[in-house]
């Protein structure tokens, strides 16, 4: 689902936001307005062929409430890094995981990693060559396959709802 875009003002916000950011850097008179005004039309078209369109939320609600999850995950996840931290470092049990996706697109896949590395003690680290898995690197492992259920029903089930794939 693509919205429609006037063809000679393919992202109106990003034209008003660069003729205010222009106007701020300038004096507020009438040829910094029109060039402003010139460069805010202007940039856009130019770089707008190069932009692929954007996978669209189907779910929003469901995407504002992944926020809060992600929200509270992260806050619970540095209590826990915090314990283990000043706990003994022989308790530690670092290591990688491989996590299987059944995601499609750049976007849900790129806020799914990014998901995994702000939630504090993983990292994702890369794709295989296929992109069907995600390697993550975890500070502290108990379960492998319980670590890898929880990220694909936490995090990778909702996004595949929000962007319907």
């Amino acid at each position: 689902m693509s919205t429609k875009r006037l063809k000679w003002l393919p992202t109106p916000f990003h034209s008003l936001m660069l003729w205010l950011v222009w106007l701020m850097l300038n004096d507020f008179s009438a040829g910094h307005m029109v060039l402003g005004a010139f460069l805010a039309l202007g940039i856009p078209l130019l770089v707008a062929p190069l932009s692929a369109d954007e996978p669209m939320a189907k779910k929003p609600l469901l995407a504002f409430k992944y926020f809060f999850v992600v929200l509270l995950d992260i806050v619970i996840s540095n209590i826990e890094m915090v314990k283990l931290v000043l706990g003994p470092i022989k308790n530690l049990k670092p290591g990688f995981i491989l996590v299987p996706l059944d995601l499609e697109g750049e976007l849900p896949k790129t806020l799914l990693t990014s998901t995994i590395s702000l939630t504090p003690g993983t990292v994702s680290v890369e794709f295989s060559e296929d992109q069907k898995w995600l390697y993550v690197h975890a500070l502290h492992i108990e379960d492998e396959q319980a670590m890898v259920a929880h990220i694909k029903q936490r995090y990778e089930a909702p996004l595949k709802e929000v962007f319907g794939c």
